[in-house]
């Protein structure tokens, strides 16, 4: 393995709560309280299918697409201010620039709502390629966007190792050819059993976690 490719929220970031609060938090400040099924009504759905979801049971008087637009400004400003890394991560991937690794980002978000949240970590500087919603429209139900970030690499796809914590992410990678690492993360706890059968390898944590071997 040459390359190692990094998705950004629950697998770098501890940044999942903070998607968890957008859509409540966009509600409390049009006066209204978020029922105790919202979230769970959202929490598979789409960033667009959240914002027309929420749109039509509220009544609000936005189209999904200004809700959408709402929402990436309080990511952009939660990324910038808040987000959490996970703990060992910045000491892993110095170890594996160390040990000659190429690394990339492979993420559904926005570059400007990510790169402040790896410049305010000391990060930016240790990726080789930067791949997120900008460069590729498909979700992570295809695997594009790591197959761009691969490509980016200047590498093959059997040439890279991808760190993931969504299960749909990690099926979609497994038919490309890439090695898989399962990364934990409290939100999707609920698929920890699947994850642990998909992936090649799982991490709890990257504190004292094993390098891929070249």
């Amino acid at each position: 393995m040459r390359g190692c490719i990094f998705d950004l929220d629950g697998t770098l970031f501890d940044s999942m709560d903070i998607w968890d609060d957008i859509g409540p938090d966009s509600l409390k400040k049009r006066g209204l309280i978020p029922p105790p099924d919202y979230a769970q009504k959202v929490f598979k759905m789409s960033f667009a299918q959240s914002a027309a979801y929420t749109v039509e049971r509220f009544g609000l008087p936005n189209t999904p697409e200004e809700l959408m637009r709402e929402w990436d400004e309080m990511a952009a400003h939660a990324y910038a201010s808040e987000v959490r890394l996970k703990p060992g991560a910045h000491e892993y991937l110095l170890a594996l620039r160390e040990h000659g690794f190429k690394l990339g980002v492979a993420t559904t978000l926005h570059r400007r709502i990510y790169r402040p949240a790896l410049e305010r970590h000391r990060l930016l500087e240790l990726f080789d390629v930067l791949c997120g919603a900008d460069e590729v429209a498909t979700p992570k139900s295809g695997p594009e966007v790591f197959l761009l970030c691969a490509q980016g690499l200047g590498l093959k796809p059997d040439q890279c190792t991808v760190f993931e914590d969504l299960l749909m992410a990690i099926k979609s990678v497994k038919g490309t050819g890439m090695r898989v690492v399962g990364i934990w993360d409290n939100a999707s706890a609920v698929d920890w059993e699947e994850i642990k059968k998909a992936a090649d390898q799982v991490l709890t944590s990257f504190e004292g976690a094993p390098l891929p071997e070249h």
